[in-house]
């Protein structure tokens, strides 16, 4: 059989893996790539998917970065099921929507834009929501340990990952030529412990195994610890008259906020004059879900709701779901807890809660998941003096907490402790859902403690996989599929624009007061972005 690795290779965005056998070609997620513009302009490249040629998709949970570009998938002639588990199935029509009312948007604007400067105003969305209403058609959902056979040969199986509601580690049965192999994709690795979910499934015996290696570098604080200093955050603009801005995703961070924030209100530290908002239309609907389907919860979690109590609700939470809502939150005076999405702030309402408080000194913005490379978030946490949002520059005065115990993702220490569960050390392993310099480091890791095969698959890379014998590469990526930089004729043709104006500086100061200040600003803004440039280097 032939597997292609269309996303999350030496990448933590953008999950899909397509397997070709000898009577079907299916794919394990089908995720949206998220980070720089580089990164994202893969989400346009859809003939590298040959959706027609697709029998069937299997996703292992609903984040976008694993079901983001299902919608695209169907508008370029998928039209074969999506299998999932039960809550997958819910969250990923509400997220669907979602992403594809953010792409008709963000067109949209672009185009206005384009028509204000007098350009052609062509911009199209990624996809619409006409486009992710239609998947919600083909989505059929299945229960963990449920063995279901979606094409000839093939048999799957979920199994509980821990991560999310709903999310599964896949196992799949392949039989060719009178001998079957088993492959194993983790999905996203559930921490062990953490609120509302079980712990994940371990899982014994595979072939070939596709392991997540987020955080294959480092290991999370503990839960009493991250919920300590959740506390300090508050505490800290509590006391402080200024607001706590949580970024968090919409499915299971929010949710788990929530859960904290019960916890803290349970120990008498939560202010009971404090307001919290929830600033997401989609993390309130999430959140209905996630209530839904609290019998896929840990045992501790039914305990509280089978005793009429509701961890995902506190007596000031409020539901912000207009934009007016939204907007009166910084328009009132005083503390106040805003959760609100996008988790690594490129996207959605957070950006305008940054944009009113990064600059307060009292201000807290608590960071409480992976940040990916490219994004605001990760510019933030890793000490970003200034940052743009909205085409303005930003200081940074407010404290950032960065609580790496509340990720829904194993750290070094459990990957390493699930991986040791498989009994055979003939298998091979692919380390996907990871930066390089963490897949490095987890693999050396492996290799020296349990032995096993390790591959860092690229973006793009085509291997034909068979039991016992080599790994076979039939197709690395070329050269001009990874960016390239021209710097000699980038760096020389800002020089030349220097030059020009700098020849016409009598010009320029001729012209009326009004031109020369607007000129002045332009060069102004020009120069603060190199100001920025020269940081980073």
């Amino acid at each position: 059989m032939k597997i292609k690795f269309l996303g999350a290779a030496r990448a933590v965005t953008g999950s899909c893996f397509v397997i070709e056998t000898d009577k079907a070609r299916f794919a394990v997620d089908c995720g949206m790539h998220q980070g720089n513009a580089q990164i994202e302009k893969r989400n346009w490249n859809v003939k590298i998917y040959e959706p027609e040629k697709i029998d069937f998709f299997i996703i292992t949970h609903a984040h976008i970065d694993h079901s983001g570009l299902l919608p695209l998938v169907v508008k370029n002639g998928f039209h074969g099921p999506v299998y999932a588990t039960e809550p997958t199935g819910d969250l990923v029509k509400i997220l669907l929507l979602d992403s594809a009312h953010i792409q008709e948007v963000e067109a949209l604007t672009k185009n206005k834009k384009m028509q204000r400067w007098g350009k052609s105003a062509d911009t199209s969305p990624l996809y619409t929501i006409k486009d992710a209403e239609a998947v919600a058609g083909l989505i059929k959902t299945k229960t963990y340990n449920n063995m279901f056979s979606p094409a000839e040969g093939i048999k799957v199986n979920f199994q509980d990952a821990g991560h999310i509601l709903g999310a599964a580690i896949v196992e799949i049965f392949i039989e060719e030529n009178g001998t079957t192999t088993k492959l194993v994709f983790s999905g996203d690795i559930g921490r062990r412990h953490q609120l509302m979910m079980e712990d994940p499934v371990f899982i014994e015996t595979a072939d070939f195994l596709f392991m997540e290696s987020t955080y294959g570098d480092r290991n999370h604080k503990g839960e009493e610890e991250s919920l300590e200093e959740l506390f300090e955050a508050i505490n800290y603009s509590y006391s402080r008259g200024e607001k706590i801005i949580i970024p968090a995703f919409a499915v299971e961070r929010t949710q788990e906020m929530l859960y904290s924030l019960y916890l803290l209100d349970k120990q008498g530290k939560l202010p009971k004059d404090l307001p919290v908002f929830l600033d997401s239309p989609l993390a309130i609907k999430a959140t209905e879900i996630f209530r839904a389907y609290h019998t896929y919860m840990d045992r501790e979690t039914r305990e509280i709701v089978k005793n009429g109590e509701d961890p995902l609700d506190l007596p000031q939470l409020q539901f912000s779901s207009t934009t007016e809502q939204s907007m009166r939150i910084n328009e009132m005076k005083g503390s106040a807890i805003v959760i609100s999405a996008s988790g690594m702030a490129n996207a959605g309402r957070i950006r305008h809660h940054l944009r009113h408080n990064l600059w307060r000194p009292g201000a807290s913005v608590v960071f409480v998941g992976y940040q990916a490379e490219g994004t605001p978030g990760r510019a933030i946490v890793e000490g970003a003096k200034k940052i743009r949002i909205f085409n303005e520059d930003i200081a940074i005065k407010a404290k950032i907490f960065t609580i790496g115990g509340f990720s829904a993702h194993a750290g070094q220490n459990q990957l390493m402790e699930w991986l040791h569960n498989f009994k055979s050390r003939q298998m091979k392993v692919f380390l996907v859902h990871g930066e390089l310099t963490a897949q490095e480091t987890l693999a050396s890791l492996i290799r020296e403690k349990i032995g096993f095969e390790v591959t860092i698959p690229e973006y793009l890379e085509e291997i034909i996989l068979q039991p016992g014998a080599k790994i076979q590469e039939i197709k690395k990526p070329f050269e001009e599929e990874k960016p390239r930089i021209d710097w000699d004729t980038l760096l020389g043709a800002l020089e030349a624009k220097i030059s020009y104006l700098k020849e016409r500086k009598k010009t320029i100061t001729s012209l009326p007061v009004s031109k020369q200040i607007e000129i002045r600003d332009a060069l102004q803004e020009a120069d603060t972005r190199v100001d920025d440039i020269k940081t980073d280097v």
